[in-house]
């Protein structure tokens, strides 16, 4: 692959925090990504947690695509990444590694990042060609300790790490060499 994950690198280096969120009603929309704007965060991820989260993807990506950029998180079949292709997404997330979906993946030219939490995943990961993955849950995985190790063990790899990230334990995580950027639900303020 010439263009490892679609570059999802240059999303990553560009929003270091990536708020991850869970949109109940399309009411929220407005109100959730003018917050993120007003504190200077222009990069959201919106999970497929609820019902109406890709009704809620597409109204994000019609009224700020010029603002903010829109991923969707928790893909885990190739229907989710054609419903996504067609909204024309700026990136996506998947909570695991999957030989089955990196063709769609690599094919959709949507950058994207697989999680990962063990060696093994991340060894199935770099045979595949990549080298960019999220960490999750990150803190039922070992949190920053279980970074530092696979920065020895895997010194090409770089992370976002998320799941019970906060903002105090944040600092931490983007301090390491390996990691690129961090995601997580405390950006978002109920």
């Amino acid at each position: 692959m010439s263009n490892i994950q679609n570059n999802i690198e240059a999303v990553l280096n560009d929003h270091q925090l990536i708020p991850v969120v869970t949109i109940n009603n399309i009411e929220e929309a407005d109100n959730i990504v003018q917050n993120l704007l007003s504190r200077g965060i222009k990069c959201i991820e919106v999970t497929l947690r609820t019902p109406i989260a890709f009704e809620a993807i597409a109204y994000i990506k019609a009224n700020y695509s010029d603002q903010i950029k829109v991923g969707v998180g928790t893909i885990i079949t190739n229907e989710q990444i054609v419903k996504a292709e067609e909204i024309g997404v700026d990136f996506i997330v998947s909570p695991g590694i999957s030989q089955e979906l990196s063709y769609a993946l690599d094919k959709s030219g949507i950058p994207f990042i697989p999680g990962v939490c063990t060696p093994s995943e991340i060894m199935l990961g770099l045979n595949i060609g990549w080298k960019f993955f999220k960490f999750f849950p990150a803190s039922l995985y070992g949190g920053t300790s279980a970074l530092k190790t696979f920065g020895a063990v895997f010194p090409r790899v770089k992370f976002c790490p998320t799941g019970g990230i906060n903002e105090s334990t944040a600092p931490d995580y983007l301090a390491l060499e390996n990691v690129l950027s961090v995601g997580g639900s405390w950006m978002v303020s109920k």
